[in-house]
């Protein structure tokens, strides 16, 4: 093996996925600023960085609760995996009666975590039945748990990646869901650990190593950068980039080694005109961050450009930079409702300012007109933790929010990400004299004019002979989601507190209630994974 080949092996803290890196870096490396021969050689242009912008995962488990729709077919490989995994996890079970029964059915369970992930954050997956088998449905499914490794690897020795369990999650509002053998897994994956961050050399030289080790812990603060070998060097994630670790990657590779006032300063001045032109404006707003300080005075003169993208752009920076000169300019941007960077104003408030200020201003776009802002504020309170909204677990399966700061009513559902109902003005009512049935039937949600309360019926999900369930509500839309989704409450007399229907059934019950007019409120859903439908199976 070359010094470069072992310098790069040691590099990579989590070897099963080189492969993935090696090409990710070459993408990477496409990207990087051009380096400036009058201005000096920037980092980029003597090491790499690999980052993945994905990593793909995937693994196998079981998905049980299918009511005689899964299959005992298990191929030979995977049976034994499953087994041993089952084994290792709860020895008392027996592992082949579980396989075999026709209440569960082996998957194939896929995603792609984030390369700028961090330790216990979730992320989508897909899960599909294994091919040559007879399961019919995973409708109702729960994924019991899988280890998630790098795509393409099966064995027990192998590092995992990710850890994946959850409901089996179907769309059924853009159209009626016909192949019930692929479905999502909606923040169902955790990770278990991040993707740790290392600068390479093109040729091992001690000198260049601790070279660019110093200038990267002048610039990012002491402890960011350790070299660790002639041509590698170690990196630590500072706190203020920890949920953006693509923009730092962007700083490291952009930042110029050598530096002294002539040099820097005709660095300022040939990105500040970039910028000011809105020529390579990404790269020039980059560039002037990776600088430092020494960019503020320039950038502060183009917080008053005709140009509302300059001005954007300079304040997003100046406000990375540690100064509040452009806070006002975000402010005003993220306010003007013909303004086209509203949310990215937004954003850079929330990801830079300080707490307050992004709370403050969160809270004010919760009133505002256009629903996408509403919900980019609360996105943006949610990260924040703000007391502004309340938060609720439903059974096992999502959260009930809700914000009662908003003026218009609505009711958003998430498709991606944990699963969630969020109540925008709350508290949100049904209308008198309803009659509302799920697609199937199985569920009636009826008052007539002259009721005090809501009748809500459900079928027995086993027994087609069995007396339907019958529970009463008072006609606020929380306490009607409770009752249909709160497990029942096992007791001698029978008694129910909640129907236990599925996320998925209970979103399409709010669309039915939408589309019927009895709720007071706007329906939103939001997307759906990002997860290719063209992954291999």
């Amino acid at each position: 093996m070359s010094i470069r080949q072992k310098i790069c092996a040691f590099a990579i803290t989590i070897p099963i996925i080189i492969l993935v890196l090696s090409g990710c870096s070459r993408a990477l490396r496409t990207q990087e600023p051009a380096s400036q021969n009058d201005l000096g050689a920037q980092i980029g242009s003597l090491a790499e960085v690999p980052f993945p912008a994905y990593i793909a995962v995937e693994g196998y488990g079981l998905v049980g609760g299918l009511r005689g729709a899964g299959s005992s077919d298990c191929p030979p490989e995977i049976r034994v995996y499953l087994s041993q995994y089952i084994l290792s996890k709860s020895p008392q079970l027996d592992a082949e009666a579980l396989i075999n029964s026709s209440d569960t059915a082996v998957v194939l369970v896929q995603g792609m975590m984030p390369g700028g992930i961090c330790k216990d954050e979730h992320f989508d997956l897909r899960v599909s039945t294994v091919p040559g088998t007879q399961t019919t449905s995973l409708q109702g499914g729960w994924l019991y748990g899988a280890e998630l490794k790098a795509a393409g690897r099966l064995g027990m020795g192998l590092k995992v990646l990710a850890y994946a369990e959850g409901p089996v999650f179907f769309d059924t509002l853009e159209a009626p869901v016909k192949e019930k053998t692929s479905g999502y897994i909606l923040g169902g994956a955790k990770a278990l650990d991040e993707y740790r961050l290392s600068l390479v050399l093109d040729k091992p030289d001690y000198k260049l190593t601790s070279e660019i080790s110093y200038r990267l812990n002048e610039r990012l603060g002491p402890g960011t950068a350790k070299a660790v070998l002639p041509g590698q060097i170690q990196l630590q994630v500072p706190p203020k980039y920890k949920s953006r670790k693509h923009r730092l990657v962007s700083l490291i590779k952009s930042m110029y080694l050598a530096e002294n006032p002539e040099l820097t300063k005709r660095r300022v001045n040939r990105f500040i005109r970039s910028l000011a032109a809105l020529e390579q404006k990404q790269e020039s707003e980059i560039i002037l961050e990776a600088i430092g300080t020494k960019s503020l005075e320039k950038l502060s003169a183009l917080l008053n450009s005709s140009e509302e993208q300059v001005r954007l752009r300079a304040a997003r920076c100046t406000l990375n930079l540690g100064s509040d000169k452009g806070l006002d300019i975000l402010r005003t941007i993220a306010l003007d409702k013909n303004s086209l960077y509203r949310i990215e104003a937004l954003k850079a408030i929330t990801t830079a300012g300080s707490r307050n200020d992004a709370s403050a201003i969160s809270r004010m776009l919760l009133r505002d007109e256009d629903f996408s802002i509403r919900l980019a504020a609360y996105e943006q309170l949610r990260r924040l933790d703000d007391i502004v909204i309340t938060q609720q677990p439903i059974g096992r399966s999502f959260y009930l929010e809700q914000i009662a700061q908003t003026t218009q009513k609505a009711i958003f559902v998430a498709r991606s990400g944990q699963p969630r109902i969020a109540l925008f003005g709350g508290p949100i009512y049904c209308k008198d004299n309803i009659f509302v049935q799920s697609t199937d039937g199985d569920i009636t949600i009826n008052a007539s004019s002259d009721q005090q309360h809501v009748s809500i019926m459900r079928k027995h999900p086993t027994n087609p002979e069995a007396r339907p369930i019958q529970l009463k509500s008072s006609f606020a839309l929380s306490d009607i989601i409770q009752i249909l989704c709160e497990e029942p409450v096992k007791k001698a007399e029978q008694q129910h507190r909640g129907l236990n229907i599925s996320y998925v059934e209970l979103i399409g019950i709010l669309k039915q209630m939408s589309d019927k007019g009895a709720l007071q409120a706007e329906f939103r859903a939001g997307p759906l994974p990002k997860i290719g439908l063209n992954m291999k199976k």
